[in-house]
């Protein structure tokens, strides 16, 4: 009984191990200008079907407020969202980006 015991701990503790290292996702920041990062974020948004009502400045923050469109199918607009792009000493941080527009944006910017 206490060798399965052992052995289930071991399972446990080696098999917790992968895990912990995939914690670590995509970043989200780049060694750009503020004023590019925002329009690349705007020609990704709209090329992706998404319409942007106004970007705000916050602070050292630009924060962009976007909705879906109907994509053609007169379905109405979607909900107001808000992405921010975060100027952090000499890196620009998105947050609250959708994972297909950050991909988007990271490929955009890397050019």
């Amino acid at each position: 009984m206490t060798r399965s015991w052992l052995l289930l701990a071991g399972l446990l503790v080696f098999g917790a191990a992968p895990a912990g290292a995939q914690e670590h996702g995509h970043k989200k920041e780049f060694a750009v200008a503020p004023d590019r990062a925002v329009s690349v974020t705007r020609e990704v948004l709209v090329r992706q079907g998404y319409e942007v009502i106004r970007i705000e400045t916050v602070g050292n923050d630009q924060v962009v407020y976007y909705r879906r469109g109907n994509m053609g199918r007169g379905k109405g607009k979607g909900p107001k969202m808000k992405m921010i792009i975060r100027r952090v000493e000499n890196r620009v941080v998105f947050v609250n980006t959708p994972d297909a527009v950050l991909v988007d944006i990271n490929v955009r910017l890397k050019l």
